[in-house]
This record gives C-alpha cells, sequence and structure tokens, in this order.
C-alpha cells in the first residue's frame, strides 16, 4: 500500500512540476502577458494545492519506504528528495508566488524575466532529480520482487 501510495504521489508532484515547467516556458516563448499571468495564476492556485502535499506525501512515504534499508541506492533517493524539497522550498514557492504578484500587476520587467529564468533553471533542477528518483525506485521495486 505504502509503495502505490508513494508512486501515485510521486507521479502527481512529477507532472505538476513538468506542467509548470512547460507552460512557464510555452507562455514566455509565445503568450501575451495576458497569457502569462493566467499560467502564473494557474500554477499557485490550484497548481501548488496540489504540488505540496504530493510532495509531502511522496517524501514521507518515501522515508517509511527506506526504513531499514541504507543502500546505496536508497541512500541516493533519500539526498535527491532532501535537495528537490530545499530547491522547491527556498526557489521554487518563493518564485512562483512573486512572479504571480508580478504578473497580475503587469511587472513584465527585467525582475521578472530575472526571476522566471532561476525558476525555470530551478524547475528543471527538480524534474531532473525526480525523474533520477524514479529510475532508482523501478530498480529497487524490480530488484524486490526478484526476491519474493
Amino acid at each position: 500500500m505504502k509503495t502505490k501510495l508513494h508512486l501515485i504521489a510521486a507521479i502527481t508532484a512529477t507532472l505538476s512540476i513538468a506542467t509548470f515547467f512547460g507552460f512557464s516556458l510555452l507562455a514566455e516563448l509565445f503568450g501575451t502577458h495576458a497569457f502569462i499571468a493566467q499560467v502564473k495564476s494557474s500554477i499557485v492556485f490550484p497548481g501548488l494545492f496540489i504540488l505540496i502535499p504530493a510532495m509531502a506525501i511522496t517524501g514521507i512515504t518515501g522515508n517509511l519506504l527506506a526504513e531499514g534499508g541504507r543502500s546505496k541506492v536508497i541512500k541516493q533517493k533519500l539526498m535527491r528528495t532532501k535537495l528537490a524539497t530545499a530547491n522547491g522550498v527556498l526557489v521554487l514557492l518563493p518564485a512562483a508566488i512573486v512572479l504571480d504578484r508580478w504578473a497580475q500587476a503587469g511587472q513584465f520587467e527585467l525582475p521578472f524575466y530575472l526571476l522566471q529564468g532561476l525558476e525555470l533553471i530551478a524547475g528543471a533542477t527538480n524534474l531532473y532529480l525526480l525523474t533520477k528518483n524514479a529510475t532508482s525506485g523501478r530498480r529497487l521495486t524490480a530488484n524486490r520482487k526478484r526476491y519474493i
């Protein structure tokens, strides 16, 4: 049960981040200021209200699944999870809120685009970390099934 919950939460979190990243990139490249503002607003609500619980459930169930098993792969997964969490809390969450406020106010100036660039780099980093964790998770699950 924990494994399925972990999988569903991790997929939800990864797809949320990929969606935020993709729409932000498309809006910046091809959208109007109104579309950019709508994307930023949608990331904050309902986006963060989907992503944050999904990330929390992923982290909690990941730690529960890792109990007792301290292989190199598990330690790497836990380290990547901590990095993704720190990146999310320290960079992505504040950036999403500030970018939304600036977009709603029509403040599409240099600071907006610099912060948008930082947010895209941080989002791509989290996508990479979560994808690496998914690959490791599949390997761990395959190894466990092999011995059952």
